[in-house]
């Protein structure tokens, strides 16, 4: 592939070359740091000598620097073991988030600001970026549903391990006898589908609102009619978006979520398993959720479908959450990585 971007003709088309050299900075993101984990491997035998043959202050120097290598190696591999699970076809993908309250009024208003919080510092901890699509306030405090798109590599890929019903047990700040309540939420993550995806959509299966925008977003954004609202009368699916100032930008941007449900639905049927994206999710309340966050009577999160817990709830309510990503995808990629074999053949 570098050697075509070397032919006379290969910038005759602009798109076509952009779309060769992200595919190649792709390959090399892949393929470079296997091959440089390989010669640090190669490199050790050399390391095990060189203590062998060493004695006293000397050897133990060495020794220090090889365990030192080992250690730094074994955290490298598990990164590289990771990220070869992200197969699937929209897994480079940026990754469409939506956070709903469930019941609850108040207190799941709040829990679902706090995740949205969670999702955006997790975001910005692997590098991402994130910009908000939609938000709908809270009638108190918090909000009752948000849509964010997160942009990066491989964005999708670790994101899809969210998609489930969140439970959080605590003592609430909104009640005076300071009981302990539960709170839930629901997490839908969908892939951002690029143009290369064809899915049809008729203009007569859908029915557009533009409205005042609300929230923050400045002067502009607040006071004409530059939201725009999409419902997909057929499947019932209704897309938001109201970030920007151009009514036709959040027309496009909305177009463009509804394109990516509507091709995550088509999956599912054709699958038969609807378990696989919206199944998972279930009902916003008992029984129905992936991970808990208990933060009284003790602080414990947990997830329901590795076991994988911890007891620094502070932390994993800060963004750190990879632990769980990374132990579902342990877990579950091998699974949706034959589906996705099995959907291309």
């Amino acid at each position: 592939m570098e050697g075509e971007m070397g032919a006379p003709t290969f910038w005759d088309n602009n798109d076509r070359a952009q779309k060769h050299i992200a595919k190649l900075n792709g390959l090399k993101k892949t393929i470079l740091p296997v091959v440089a984990f390989q010669k640090r491997v190669d490199d050790l035998p050399v390391m095990v000598e060189l203590v062998e043959a060493a004695t006293g202050a000397e050897q133990e120097m060495y020794a220090k620097e090889l365990d030192e290598q080992v250690v730094a190696m074994t955290t490298e591999l598990d990164e590289l073991e990771i990220a070869s699970f992200l197969t699937g076809q929209f897994d480079k993908n940026n990754a469409i988030f939506s956070i709903q309250a469930g019941a609850g009024g108040t207190e799941s208003n709040d829990w679902a600001d706090m995740l949205f919080r969670m999702y955006t510092r997790w975001a910005e901890r692997r590098g991402f970026t994130y910009e908000l699509q939609d938000v709908q306030p809270g009638d108190q405090a918090g909000i009752s549903k948000a849509t964010i798109l997160i942009k990066g590599e491989n964005a999708y890929g670790y994101a899809k391990a969210e998609r489930g019903v969140h439970r959080l047990v605590r003592i609430s700040p909104f009640d005076a006898n300071k009981r302990r309540h539960t709170s839930f939420c629901a997490v839908d993550v969908v892939a951002e589908i690029t143009e290369d995806i064809d899915v049809e959509i008729n203009e007569n299966d859908l029915r557009i609102d533009v409205y005042r925008s609300s929230g923050k977003g400045g002067q502009g954004v607040n006071t004409t009619d530059s939201a725009v609202r999409i419902t997909h009368i057929p499947s019932g699916i209704v897309v938001v978006c109201q970030n920007e100032r151009s009514q036709l930008k959040n027309k496009a941007a909305a177009m463009n979520v509804l394109k990516a449900r509507l091709y995550e639905k088509k999956q599912d049927e054709q699958r038969a398993e609807m378990d696989k994206f919206y199944g998972e999710k279930g009902e916003i309340g008992w029984g129905a959720q992936i991970r808990s966050y208990v933060l009284q009577p003790y602080q414990m999160v947990k997830d329901l479908r590795t076991g994988v817990s911890t007891s620094d709830t502070q932390a994993v309510l800060d963004g750190d959450i990879d632990r769980f990503i990374n132990a579902w995808l342990r877990a579950g990629c091998p699974r949706h990585r034959n589906k996705d074999i099995q959907m291309d053949e």
